[in-house]
């Protein structure tokens, strides 16, 4: 209840203040502030599962088919960012870790962009340090949020504009909220049955595109349900941010919050490469290639009301792709040599 509490004041004072994403950002301060005071409470997994099912359903109401025409067409700029961005974070985590700052290789899992949950789960397969390359994906992520939605609230200029009133509680249609609910506990659910990492957000998209592209299904997201999934999402993250897990990359503390904002620097340097090559306007850009977690960028895009949401998430989950293929092969590749080069 304490949580829950925390979390509605600062989501309505940020709510005030007209920063996007507030109902992502203030639970996740919320978490944060909870998780390093002690507190144990968790929100299930299977919850969070379901949030991701939502967040993907969001992710294919912004899908227009203009966009694979655009894309086809300027395919070889979209790849040569998204290996640039792998191969500055490979560099970046292999810099903090020649610092002498982590233990072993967890440096570079833990620089690697996206796919948080599955490059904690394999680092730890390969002997890195898993708290640690928690500690780092998850404070980018946070970084990334809290970064993206300040740039988005003073890009966005709504000085003149009239808000329009929140509808939390509209009328339900017929089969549109029904077929949405199946699609995110489909998809979700199937993903994570799958074992493949990120599939509880991959699977809703493989399932919802086809239906909304190809029969015209129109997906209905009230806002009390955006509302809970982004503050289940908030909570998840923030909560992974306990005293023992704070106190144990202390020393480490200065070099991984460098790395993060160099990292951040270059892909909006990247960004404003895309923005000129495909037309789009620079916070697209910017939300486009920032290296954070799939679902928390996509909130912060579809609360920024002008930022074009299906560019965005077609970059993302390109990069996301590349980054589950190459990033463990590149990572492992990085250990040994570095492991060579050690006395």
């Amino acid at each position: 209840m304490l949580l829950a509490s925390l979390s509605l004041v600062l989501a309505a004072l940020l709510e005030w203040a007209a920063l996007p994403a507030a109902l992502l950002i203030g639970p996740m301060i919320a978490a944060v502030a909870a998780g390093v005071s002690g507190a144990t409470v968790r929100p299930a997994p299977s919850l969070f599962v379901a949030a991701q099912g939502i967040i993907g359903c969001m992710i294919v109401s912004a899908i227009e088919p203009a966009l694979f025409r655009t894309l086809l067409s300027g395919w070889p700029v979209i790849l040569a960012a998204v290996l640039s961005t792998l191969a500055a974070s490979s560099i970046l985590g292999a810099m903090v870790a020649r610092w002498g700052s982590l233990p072993g290789t967890t440096a570079v899992w833990g620089s690697a962009p996206g796919a948080a949950s599955a490059m904690v789960v394999m680092a730890d397969a390969f002997g890195a340090d898993a708290r640690l390359v928690a500690f780092m994906q998850y404070l980018r992520m946070i970084v990334v949020s809290i970064s993206a939605a300040l740039l988005a609230r003073i890009w966005v200029d709504t000085g003149d504009l009239e808000r329009e009133a929140i509808v939390w509680f509209p009328r339900l249609a017929v089969p549109d909220f029904p077929m949405t609910l199946a699609i995110a506990a489909i998809g979700a659910f199937g993903g994570r049955m799958s074992g493949i990492p990120g599939a509880t957000l991959l699977g809703p998209l493989v399932l919802g595109i086809p239906l909304h592209l190809g029969l015209g299904l129109d997906l209905q997201l009230p806002e009390w349900l955006l509302a809970a999934s982004y503050a289940l999402i908030g909570w998840t993250i923030g909560l992974r941010f306990t005293r023992p897990v704070l106190l144990h990359a202390a020393r480490a503390l200065p070099q991984i919050a460098a790395a993060i904002l160099v990292l951040i620097g270059f892909c909006a340097a990247i960004g404003a490469v895309l923005a000129s090559s495909f037309d789009v306007d620079p916070l697209t850009a910017f939300l486009a290639t920032s290296p954070g977690g799939m679902d928390t960028v996509a909130i912060i895009a579809a609360a920024s009301g002008s930022v074009d949401l299906s560019f965005v998430m077609t970059l993302q989950m390109t990069r996301f792709l590349i980054v589950l293929l190459v990033g463990p092969p590149l990572a492992r590749t990085i250990a040994r040599r570095m492991s060579r080069g050690s006395p």
